[in-house]
């Protein structure tokens, strides 16, 4: 499959999806979104024999979110009379691939380099497992050109740091360095920028080889149950539990347990 906008590679069970305009600090328009949206589905439709991805951005960024100077933010002005809908491209490109993302059949790594602004800063967050380099800095500057926060954000954030802290992000503007989001909880791990790209792809191989729809079940499941009661969530664990205790997975590890060997899962 031929992209223009991104890269996309597979090796050790991974798929590595490589947001590739760096001269424009990796900003999406609907084409960048859309070859996103075809690459990821290769996983969901089963044309990819991948059991984790991970996304990244080339360059010295992420991504800086939507590409205003290109068009395609659904936004702004631009000295055009009379009013634009500036959500219409979120419901035909940007959630989709956040819905896409969250619904992945596999664990979602990113590894986070330099600017993860508005979209970008979402799709840097809905990772399972969120490295990020020193260098990194996560940014809702929607409110510097009279937008709202999208992709997600106000559902992912307030989750993430606390409804007092996603606010002030918001609503200031205000850029928080890795070594912060770190402390909010935002990230799983901040390292130096010359090892962002070999421990991401480290982790994201060791889920590569683990117990595949375990692991769905698992990130599908933290989600299910943010929002639940208790009663609810044992539920939810409960249906969980049954699907993963039927698989060739969770057989061989129950077997390499009693035989004092290392697990050896097929993703099935």
């Amino acid at each position: 499959m031929e992209f223009e906008h991104i890269l996309w590679s597979e090796e050790d069970g991974v798929a590595t999806l490589t947001i590739n305009r760096p001269d424009r600090l990796n900003a999406l328009h609907t084409g960048v979104i859309a070859e996103m949206i075809r690459a990821v589905d290769q996983i969901r439709d089963g044309q990819s024999s991948a059991r984790c991805l991970l996304l990244t951005g080339a360059g010295r960024g992420f991504s800086s979110g939507a590409d205003l100077a290109g068009g395609s933010a659904g936004g702004g002005g631009g000295g055009r009379s009379g009013p634009v809908d500036a959500g219409a491209v979120l419901e035909t490109h940007f959630n989709v691939l956040l819905e896409r993302l969250f619904a992945l059949p596999v664990p979602f790594v990113t590894a986070v380099n330099g600017a993860a602004a508005g979209a970008g800063c979402s799709y840097a967050l809905a990772g399972d497992i969120i490295v990020a380099a020193r260098s990194a800095y996560f940014l809702q500057a929607f409110v510097n050109i009279g937008l709202v926060p999208d992709v997600g954000s106000t559902w992912m954030l307030p989750r993430m740091v606390g409804r007092a802290r996603a606010t002030r992000m918001m609503m200031l503007g205000e850029r928080i360095p890795a070594e912060q989001a770190y402390e909010w909880g935002m990230v799983s791990e901040v390292v130096d920028d010359a090892e962002l790209m070999p421990r991401a792809t480290e982790i994201a191989r060791k889920l590569a080889k683990g117990p595949t729809r375990a692991l769905a079940l698992i990130r599908t499941g933290i989600r299910d149950c943010m929002d639940k009661t208790l009663t609810e969530a044992l539920m939810v664990e409960r249906r969980n539990q049954l699907e993963a205790g039927r698989t060739a997975d969770f057989a061989e590890g129950v077997m390499a347990f009693l035989q004092k060997r290392p697990a050896s899962f097929s993703g099935r």
